[in-house]
């Protein structure tokens, strides 16, 4: 009977602990951040020309260290020339504004083992990296034919922290390679453009986002019978 009650003990402690993990791979969560771009109108990263961005994302932990995200990302980007270094920025006198809507899939990897567990650590640093697909809608009409809906490859770091139970906080700064040159409505080889209105076509846009999300892991409880 003493062995039968150690089992069962056993069991039950085997039992509590796998259903724990089980719930901990189910995360849903949402941020506000900044968005930036880097263009033809801001060949620099300009953190003055940052524009407010939101997100919403369905975490699933496979492992400890392996997560895979789904996320929603909804801001705009914006720059001008006033604002460059550039003397040939400075003459042309552009801006632009642009919204960019954003749906991805991306694999994260944790360097620690990450996990609401006493055994384990309540903070690590991460990578990610994915793809995701976007439509940008400039403020201005468009300057030529292009497609305003992408394929771009999302990428970058960020530091996990658990705050309590089920609540973590992620800071998170991500680039997003797209394969278009109009996020700033302005691209292309046009000849017939003055000097001054043409651009550096040869090189694709990017934009940044960089958030700070509150999550929540779905965590069960175990209640021990009266």
């Amino acid at each position: 009977m003493t062995n039968l009650r150690v089992y069962v003990l056993i069991f039950a402690i085997a039992s509590v602990y796998t259903t724990q993990l089980w719930a901990q791979k189910i995360e849903i969560g949402a941020g506000l951040g900044a968005m930036n771009y880097k263009g033809d109108i801001s060949p620099d990263l300009q953190i003055g020309t940052a524009k407010l961005g939101g997100n919403l994302f369905f975490r699933y932990n496979l492992k400890k260290d392996l997560s895979f995200r789904a996320s929603a990302l909804m801001g705009s980007i914006a720059g001008d020339d006033k604002n460059s270094s550039d003397p040939f920025n400075q003459q042309r006198g552009k801006n632009f504004s642009t919204t960019i809507n954003e749906l991805s899939l991306t694999a994260e990897y944790n360097f620690f083992n990450y996990q609401y567990h006493r055994y384990h650590k309540d903070w690590s640093p991460y990578v990610f990296g994915g793809v995701g697909f976007m439509k940008f809608s400039p403020r201005d009409n468009p300057t030529a034919d292009y497609k305003q809906n992408q394929i771009v490859l999302p990428f970058g770091v960020g530091i996990k922290y658990n705050i309590k139970g089920p609540w973590d906080l992620n800071l998170e700064f991500g680039t997003r390679k797209t394969f278009t040159d109009y996020l700033d409505n302005l691209g292309g080889n046009d000849p017939t453009l003055p000097k001054t209105q043409q651009n550096d076509y040869s090189k694709g846009d990017m934009y940044y986002y960089t958030s700070l999300t509150l999550s929540f892991k779905f965590i069960k409880i175990y209640c021990p019978p009266n």
